[in-house]
């Protein structure tokens, strides 16, 4: 297996929260040219701004403040709805892995919007946020990332701060219902600093990118970067870090869910059904242990596990699906190998081999089932013998 340079990571270090304008800052006082970023952003179909840096200080600390100036005619942009926004994303010049990302944030936006109002996702305006500056903000913090190599980002846990924010609904505690939307299943906390902390486009872009929350995570420290907020606080400093570095062993721990149910009075031909169900909608891996529950009646534990945004998605066909009725979740990580797809060419066909790796140790071959089961079938030779030779085929090729 070809060795690949080691992942460069990103911390977020959300001790004070996370803004839009927290994030490219941090990304620019990191490092990240704001001209090459202006440039960038100049490929999406936006107009009425500029982009604008100064160096500030919050409680004593140094740190690097990026502002989005409208122009008149960005003020009069007001609020879009999603297909605008989609129309605008869809239509840009940008590479394709930022428009998807981004897509991904704006979605997520939407989502929680339409959620807290009960209403479709299009028929949704983002009132609490201009739609200039927080396209600007996104999609200059993921052209940020992108100019720093970064490949795949991780964070701390969220400060909220506490209080109260003015809404178009009036005034509502601390987080307002759309950020508390979007803060569902990510780890917060209140340091109970009486402001707003992480707003709606912090937690947006926090929940869609992180591949996992907690301490720091186990790498190699290259450059640290510090974005200020729009406060200079008493308390603390109004800033985001980044921790940028390259991964040990070029392996990184990934953020998933772990849902379990026990069933004791269900067919077990429904579980064959309902896990292919649950691969088909993206469960990442389903199992059955045998379990003894009270007076001793022989039942099965059904375990799934799942990327974070899939949960509701797979509980919802757990329950209706099973006899179940409740299922019990928990969020961990996982380490994984590298691993990669090969199609290796052999007497008896073409068999596909996934190749796992992790950091120096030798490659692994694992030959696909399926492929070699029909190889099996149409000459006769024994699927072991096939295995073999696929798994030898495939070694010789690299």
């Amino acid at each position: 297996m070809k060795k690949k340079r080691p992942l460069k990571i990103a911390y977020l270090d959300c001790f004070s929260g996370i803004s839009g304008d927290m994030c490219l800052g941090a990304l620019v006082d990191a490092g990240a040219p704001l001209k090459e970023i202006e440039k960038r952003l100049a490929k999406l179909p936006v107009k009425g701004y500029s982009l604008a840096s100064r160096k500030v200080s919050r409680c004593g600390l140094p740190a690097t403040k990026v502002d989005v100036m409208l122009t008149v005619k960005g003020r009069k942009e007001g609020a879009r709805k999603w297909e605008d926004i989609a129309r605008i994303i869809e239509t840009s010049a940008l590479p394709e892995s930022i428009k998807r990302d981004g897509e991904k944030i704006f979605r997520t936006l939407f989502r929680a919007e339409a959620r807290v109002h009960g209403l479709p996702l299009n028929k949704i305006h983002l009132h609490e946020l201009g739609a200039v500056d927080c396209l600007v903000d996104i999609f200059g913090t993921l052209i940020g990332l992108n100019l720093l190599g970064i490949d795949a980002v991780y964070s701390s846990s969220l400060n909220l701060g506490s209080g109260t924010v003015k809404t178009e609904h009036g005034i509502l505690p601390v987080p307002a219902p759309a950020a508390a939307e979007l803060l569902k299943g990510l780890p917060v906390y209140s340091s109970g600093i009486p402001l707003e902390l992480t707003t709606p486009t912090g937690a947006a872009i926090v929940k869609t990118l992180a591949m996992g929350f907690g301490n720091i995570p186990h790498f190699v420290i290259e450059t640290a970067g510090t974005g200020a907020g729009s406060r200079d606080l008493p308390e603390q400093p109004n800033v985001l870090r980044i921790l940028i570095g390259e991964a040990l062993k070029g392996s990184l721990p990934e953020a998933v869910t772990v849902i379990e149910t026990n069933i004791d009075d269900m067919s077990p031909q429904v579980f064959e059904y309902l896990a292919e169900r649950l691969f088909r909608e993206g469960a990442l891996d389903v199992f059955l242990t045998p379990i003894t529950m009270k007076k001793m009646r022989p039942a099965v534990k059904l375990s799934v596990v799942c990327d974070h945004e899939k949960k509701d998605r797979m509980i919802d066909l757990i329950l209706t699906e099973t006899t179940s009725i409740g299922v019990r979740y928990y969020e961990t990580s996982r380490v994984t190998m590298q691993r990669q797809v090969k199609e290796v060419k052999t007497k008896h066909g073409i068999i596909r081999i996934k190749i796992s790796g992790f950091g120096d140790s030798p490659a692994r071959f694992t030959p696909e089932y399926d492929d070699c089961r029909r190889a099996a079938e149409k000459t006769g030779i024994p699927l072991l013998e096939i295995m073999k030779e696929a798994e030898a085929a495939a070694k010789k090729s690299l």
